[in-house]
């Protein structure tokens, strides 16, 4: 059956779909937005100032970049300078991702990359790989996770001074617990271990010796070079006659 037919009819089936996929993920968020609304509250934004900069920014990692160097007067070009480096990971998750977008408009390709996280980016990729995506249902994946760290941010600010400080719950742990939940969906074996080792160990030795948030462009870069050269060793290596055959795969 082919990757067109295994979607629902509908698209309000195909995006009821798309939320059904999300929803653990959705649950997972709430606690980090209401760490990060507890934090900018510290820092003396209000409520509707949380949920200004969640709706325009929506980037966990960047919005937490730039709470942690935040003062006053405001310094926009340090704060956009981090944010940048923070983010530039998105270059190569667009790269990945756009290829996936074929039943989407050019509007409709904007807007998929303004809710294109770190999350929605990992939960479409395993999904391109048995089932086109549609715009119906990757709205349904987005925007439950949209609307979700709006609240969850927006309540963590007003509950901020009485949550206290979020490390005695546990939720400073939860967002690299998210993440390595979606890195286990992509795990291949001794290929994948080696490019999560190369950005591990990369990054852990850029922040230990350069300030500022490079290590994360750093990380990403040497897991890309990991992953290329792995792949070019396996397409170098000789393939015994008739394996291909055997296998099934059209050579």
């Amino acid at each position: 059956m082919s990757a067109e037919r295994r979607h629902p009819s509908t698209p309000f089936r195909q995006a009821t779909a798309g939320a059904v996929t999300i929803l653990p993920i959705f649950f997972a968020v709430l606690p980090i937005g209401l760490l990060f609304g507890a934090v900018a509250a510290q820092k003396g934004l209000s409520p509707f100032e949380v949920a200004l900069m969640s709706a325009i920014v929506f980037a966990g990692g960047s919005q937490f970049v730039a709470i942690d160097i935040w003062q006053d007067p405001v310094s926009i070009g340090v704060m956009t300078f981090s944010a940048l480096l923070v983010n530039i990971r998105h270059i190569l998750m667009g790269a990945s991702f756009a290829p996936k977008l074929k039943r989407f408009g050019s509007g409709q390709k904007y807007a998929a990359a303004f809710f294109l996280v770190d999350e929605t980016w990992a939960v479409a990729e395993r999904h391109a790989m048995t089932q086109t995506i549609t715009p119906a249902w990757y709205a349904g994946l987005v925007l439950p996770l949209y609307a979700a760290w709006i609240s969850s941010t927006t309540t963590g600010s007003i509950i901020g001074a009485a949550l206290g400080d979020p490390a005695r719950y546990g939720l400073d742990f939860v967002f690299p617990a998210v993440f390595i939940f979606l890195v286990a969906g992509f795990w291949k074996g001794p290929k994948t271990g080696a490019v999560l080792a190369a950005s591990t160990v990369t990054a852990v030795v850029t922040h230990s010796f350069v300030e500022g948030a490079w290590y994360i462009a750093a990380g990403a870069l040497a897991g890309v070079a990991t992953a290329a050269f792995t792949a070019d060793t396996e397409d170098a290596a000789p393939c015994p006659p008739g394996a291909a055959l055997e296998s099934g795969d059209p050579q």
